[in-house]
């Protein structure tokens, strides 16, 4: 496995649009390490130490037109915009186009995330990577690809799509195992440890040899059902019934890409990530 080449430096000022959870994550490491950072999203509130909020509906825009500042790098983290819980098909892009026009210029590093998602209609099981093209199924994932799109027009973007994110506060399939909620064990599943994308997206900014397209991903597919089963037994607790019948649907993810970008990941397997999560919460 070859070494990941030397970083460049960390930007001097991040504006991370789509403040949310991950936002608020990297928006604190980069802070810690005295980036300026600025985090967009439509409500006010506390961004953290270091790190300047600031309220705006780049979808619904309302008010005089928004004016943000300069900066070096952009992580656009924007979920597809929605109607009364309809995602609009053209949501992203006028949500890329209205944060363009607010920017005084372009800046040099632009990172846009999206999600494996766009892949959705592929369930044949065979393995997906980055050479492979979209195949999009449902509005979300069209919203998501025409998004891509647009970024690399507006911005010239690289793009990251993140599969399942989990770790701490993001423990869905735990609570699941202890409702004893069924499950379809025959599901093909990929993740990512939210530490491990964190690394990905700063990675992606800041060295000079990553790839302008990276699927966030550990190497190690697994069954929902195999990966439940783990997590039961962590928890010491029965393993969740199954759905009948078991179909394999969902799709397999390559993760070589973003393996040798980062040359190892904190959390290389479901077994190190889920193993920590019941770990904290039992302690």
């Amino acid at each position: 496995m070859s070494t990941p080449a030397s970083p460049t430096s960390a930007p001097a000022r991040l504006l991370i649009a789509g403040f949310g959870k991950l936002g608020a994550r990297l928006g604190e490491r980069y802070a810690a390490r005295g980036t300026e950072v600025f985090g967009l999203r439509r409500s006010e509130g506390d961004a953290g130490a270091g790190i300047e909020l600031i309220a705006a509906d780049l979808a619904s825009p309302k008010g005089p037109p928004l004016t943000l500042p300069a900066v070096d790098a952009l992580v656009i983290t924007l979920p597809p915009p929605a109607v009364d819980g309809v995602v609009e098909p053209d949501g992203y892009r006028r949500s890329l186009e209205a944060l363009a026009a607010s920017l005084p210029g372009a800046p040099d590093r632009v990172v846009f995330v999206s999600s494996t998602r766009v892949f959705e209609g592929r369930g044949d099981g065979h393995l997906i990577s980055e050479a492979d093209a979209p195949a999009p199924a449902s509005d979300r994932a069209r919203a998501l690809v025409d998004g891509e799109r647009r970024a690399v027009e507006l911005f010239g973007a690289s793009v990251i799509r993140p599969s399942g994110i989990y770790g701490p506060g993001r423990d869905s399939l735990v609570r699941r195992v202890l409702e004893g909620a069924p499950l379809q064990y025959a599901r093909r599943t990929n993740r990512v440890h939210e530490s491990d994308l964190v690394r990905a997206i700063e990675a992606t900014l800041e060295r000079p040899d990553a790839p302008p397209l990276l699927h966030a991903t550990d190497a190690h597919p697994a069954s929902l059902g195999e990966v439940a089963t783990f997590v039961a037994g962590e928890l010491s607790v029965a393993a969740p019934p199954r759905i009948h019948p078991e179909e394999a649907s969902g799709t397999l993810l390559g993760g070589e890409r973003m393996l040798q970008l980062l040359g190892t990941l904190d959390y290389p397997g479901y077994r190190e990530g889920y193993a920590e999560m019941v770990r904290l919460r039992t302690s």
